[in-house]
């Protein structure tokens, strides 16, 4: 039977999230290198993570009695929680629910908050009170750099845009109007690294404008109340722009594809190496209901934006986030682990090391596990349908 855990008490998550990036309190970043280039390196390490996998499968443990996943949730009507994103249409569809019943072992969801998916994530990997997680690839990065062991074994899912907003009555045009202004933006969140991006492009730094670290409930107010000069964020953007507080001015949809928000799938690396088959059922549940909203085209979006809508997200918001974005339909649900992949990871790596986020250098083709989904796709007979 399914279950769903109560909200984790944001209080510890600070505390531990506080540990993982105590380098980055006072980070001041550095000009932003440049991409990291795909190699061969990428073939090797997808080669060494599958012969750690395979060594690893003798002698197997029993079992688990549960398989935790913790997603993102919002409140619903009823005293409800829904999930966000991909975790929604697993968790509707309960196919993974039913699989796993089969051999006896019980799914349970962990719901974790919007603004503390980072903290309350890791903190759950760190105390092996989760199994899996669905969220950001920066977290991921100062995990595996502060000690824990966490794998990819899912990516894309979600390639969210993001979004420069200011006061209505601002003069600023674009980022560079924005030179030694107080901007809020959430530090050690995935969408750090798009607004470094987007300052090297314009041939700005992170210390050339004044960083107030806030989170997204944060720095919406900070807007709103003449706190903050500009706020960096995500689809929250729209909210702010239909309350008259805010007025985008710059978004990722048509920037290069690396400039988008990455949340995917993550595994602890000893449940992986100890349940593979466990494992091997929680990506195929997820790749089912990638395939579906890939295929169903028109009508898996439409799907997706009333999901994400009943988790309650304004559908407006939903379909303006969509509305002109580059990134085909298709490709956003891409499971593959490509060539950019791996470089997005190798270069926020880089990013996090040169911004003080990560204490030492982080090799990150140790954190692809691309061999569930490689075998996925063969069960479900979809090693053709991706082709990037």
């Amino acid at each position: 039977m399914m279950t769903t855990l109560p909200l984790p008490r944001r209080r510890g998550a600070r505390l531990v999230f506080a540990d993982l990036l105590a380098a980055a309190a006072c980070a001041v970043c550095a000009a932003m290198p440049g991409l990291a280039q795909a190699g061969l390196a990428w073939a090797a390490g997808a080669s060494q993570v599958a012969s750690a996998a395979a060594s690893a499968s003798a002698p197997r443990a029993a079992l688990p009695a549960t398989v935790r996943i913790a997603a993102v949730a919002r409140p619903a009507p009823a005293g409800k929680t829904v999930f966000a994103g991909a975790s929604a249409q697993v968790a509707q569809e309960r196919w993974l629910e039913a699989e796993l019943g089969k051999l006896g072992v019980r799914l349970e969801w962990v719901p974790v908050t919007t603004n503390a998916v980072a903290a309350q994530v890791n903190e759950g990997f760190a105390s092996k009170s989760i199994d899996f997680a669905s969220y950001g690839d920066l977290p991921s990065i100062i995990a595996n750099a502060s000690g824990l062991q966490t794998r990819l074994v899912l990516p894309g899912g979600s390639l969210n845009n993001t979004y420069l907003v200011v006061p209505p009555g601002s003069t600023a045009r674009s980022i560079r109007d924005l030179k030694g202004k107080r901007i809020a933006l959430h530090r050690g969140r995935p969408w750090e690294y798009p607004f470094a991006r987007l300052l090297q492009a314009n041939g700005l730094k992170l210390s050339d404008v004044r960083i107030l670290n806030l989170n997204p409930q944060a720095g919406a107010a900070a807007l709103a109340t003449g706190g903050a000069d500009a706020f960096f964020t995500l689809s929250d953007a729209f909210v702010l722009e239909d309350k008259k507080v805010g007025k985008i001015i710059w978004a990722s949809k048509r920037a290069p594809e690396d400039w988008k928000m990455r949340a995917e799938l993550w595994g602890d690396s000893a449940f992986l190496q100890r349940y593979p088959q466990v494992a091997q059922l929680v990506v195929s549940g997820y790749l089912r209901e990638y395939h579906k909203a890939a295929a169903a085209a028109d009508a898996g979006r439409e799907s997706y934006i009333k999901s994400e809508s009943l988790g309650g997200q304004s559908e407006a918001v939903v379909r303006r986030e969509l509305e002109g974005d580059s990134t085909q339909w298709k490709d956003r649900w891409s499971p593959l682990f490509t060539p950019a992949v791996r470089a997005h990871y190798a270069a926020e790596a880089e990013y996090a090391k040169q911004a003080g986020l990560i204490a030492r250098p982080l090799s990150v083709d140790a954190l692809f596990a691309p061999q569930f989904v490689r075998q996925g796709l063969a069960q479900l007979q979809l090693q053709d349908y991706w082709t990037r």
